[in-house]
């Protein structure tokens, strides 16, 4: 018979005497606290409304047992959207639990259901046999009150989606339980909805339907200027402020990200001074552009440049499907409209001419052959358009045959190719596949030249290393300066034909025949913009080259003298103009 024991005022207990067998602890049963809200973020007191956006997601998760996913390019305020409609739904509804799950990877998806776990008080959560994600499943299907579970960063829904044999929070003496993809541990009933935000529609469509998907575009003009407004707390909105805003091109983390960098440095850095800078050089705009401002309401993980932000979603498209960032890497060099998919789409090499010599049986085998590689190549490209259309990097235009991109997407793109070691690969890649489609100026090309003018400009500042892809380059750019000067653009046609003209004379010489058309070239431009003395100057250089060249009867030397007759005449010099 156990004795009683007794301590004074401190303790009481019962003298068991001498256990020989195992002893079992039962500790006291824990009270769950009452619905309330787990996430790691404070409101954002600077929220600004995105148009209808939180009422699609509200809709949405209103319904029972429902999905919804923020589908979005990084940096687009996919979270921002998420924590508020979190604080929301606690607003509207005190009962409703909600919590956040960060669902970058397996480690940090396990972490966040422990949290979920111990905030809940769930029993044998501590067992370390125990199968925390099916403790927390069954929990959330057993609540008898709503609940609201955020999946943040769900980028790479592959550790969702595999099994996840052997893994930490699972137990490894049950091989069936412990064989389940994570996402079975997402459980549907119709009092609980899950919101989910990525910027990867493909790991979206994983978890919810096709239907259920909300996009969230970048800011408006309205939007991105009450953003800037309130980040740098000002009252009103100056030109510069606008400027700037068009320049990040409403997107709202490098809206918060220049902010930041402004403030920092106020006031000797104000928004008229950052956006000087900004406007210098593609070389500033990147430096400018990869400053880490702080933010408070975004994970650790992630990065508060949207530069950086954009590359790890590069990495992991390289890591994953590399064809398809070889293709975002060629479009980064066009302009960022109206990009062809025929200059995007490699290009094949000319049969061999001795299979065209081949029997009509061998030719035939061929046809076969070639109509089933082309197929293939055409799969593996919409495979690829559809993988950058997934993390939003490119769109497509109405008629599905051209593509566009964001200008700061490019920009950031070239960037990561240049830490890579290849941006001059990819930079002569460019201009191969756009010398090879831009014709000559003349009239019956105007169509195509204008489709691709857009990019011509775009290759202009897009100057190579290699001598054999210069050269390639300056004949680009005498094409679209002839395209140019025959339409009356006379700073386009001014600036192409120089720097062709630069170009050929440190490739081909000074005296080699297309140096020398695209020296008239330049003189015919002067001329448009009626710099007669600087267009002379060049047409007498080019005549008397081609008359010690060619001789005075050639045809190329008798054009020369033409030019320079017309320069003449349209000063009112007739002597000199009858004379040539």
């Amino acid at each position: 018979m156990a004795n009683v024991i007794s301590f004074g005022d401190a303790n009481t207990g019962l003298q068991a005497g001498i256990i020989n067998g195992p002893v079992t602890f039962q500790p006291p049963p824990e009270t769950p606290p009452p619905p309330s809200i787990l996430i790691p973020f404070a409101r954002d007191a600077d929220f600004v409304e995105r148009g209808t956006t939180l009422d699609q997601v509200r809709q949405r998760c209103a319904a029972l047992g429902s999905r919804a996913a923020l589908v979005g390019l990084g940096g687009v305020g996919k979270s921002q959207l998420a924590i508020e409609h979190a604080y929301r739904t606690r607003e509207r509804s005190p009962e409703t639990w909600v919590f956040w799950v960060h669902a970058s990877n397996a480690a940090r998806f396990e972490q966040s259901y422990r949290e979920i776990a111990d905030w809940v008080k769930i029993s044998g959560r501590l067992d370390p046999k125990a199968n925390i994600f099916k403790l927390v499943h069954d929990w959330l299907r057993g609540s008898q009150e709503r609940w609201l579970l955020v999946l943040d960063n769900v980028d790479d829904a592959r550790f969702l989606v595999d099994s996840q044999a052997h893994d930490q929070g699972q137990p490894t003496d049950d091989s069936k339980t412990a064989s389940k993809p994570l996402r079975t541990y997402l459980p549907r009933c119709k009092h609980g909805s899950i919101l989910i935000t990525t910027r990867n529609k493909e790991a979206a469509l994983t978890l919810v339907e096709y239907r259920d998907i909300v996009s969230v575009e970048p800011m408006d003009e309205v939007q991105a200027q009450a953003l800037f407004k309130k980040k740098l707390g000002v009252q009103g909105v100056d030109s510069d402020v606008v400027e700037l805003a068009a320049a990040l091109e409403y997107m709202p983390l490098a809206i918060v990200q220049s902010a930041a960098y402004i403030s920092q440095r106020a006031p000797r850095c104000l928004v008229a001074k950052y956006l000087e800078e900004f406007k210098k050089s593609e070389r500033k705009r990147s430096s400018l552009l990869s400053h880490d401002g702080s933010q408070l309401q975004r994970d650790w993980e992630a990065k508060n440049s949207i530069v950086v932000t954009w590359q790890i979603s590069f990495e992991h498209i390289q890591e994953t499907q590399p064809s398809a960032a070889d293709l975002l890497s060629l479009m980064s060099f066009f302009d960022r409209q109206g990009i062809p998919e025929a200059l995007i789409r490699s290009r094949r090499e000319h049969r061999d001419a001795q299979r065209s010599q081949r029997a009509d049986d061998d030719r035939d085998s061929d046809e076969e052959d070639d109509a089933s590689q082309s197929s293939a190549g055409n799969d593996a490209f919409e495979h690829d358009v559809v993988t950058l259309r997934n993390f939003c990097f490119i769109s497509v235009d109405t008629n599905g045959t051209t593509f566009e991109m964001h200008a700061l997407v490019q920009l950031a793109t070239r960037m990561w190719l240049a830490a890579n070691g290849k941006l001059e690969q990819w930079r002569q890649q460019f201009i191969s596949n756009l010398c090879a489609e831009f014709p000559t100026g003349q009239y019956e090309n105007w169509t195509v030249c204008q489709a691709l003018f857009a990019h011509a400009r775009s290759a202009a500042g897009q100057q190579p290393e290699d001598k054999s892809s210069l050269a390639e380059w300056a004949t680009l750019l005498y094409r679209a300066a002839w395209y140019a000067e025959m339409t009356g653009n006379i700073t386009d046609a001014v600036t192409l034909a120089v720097k062709s003209m630069k170009a050929r004379k440190k490739v081909l010489g000074q005296e080699h025949e297309d140096t020398l058309w695209s020296i008239a070239m330049v003189g015919s431009a002067y001329k448009l913009g009626g710099r007669w003395n600087a267009a002379e100057e060049l047409e007498v250089q080019v005549m008397e080259t081609r008359k010690t060249k060619l001789g005075a009867d050639h045809p190329s030397t008798l054009t020369s003298m033409a030019n320079l007759a017309s320069t003449f005449w349209n000063q009112g010099r007739w002597e000199e103009a009858e004379k040539l």
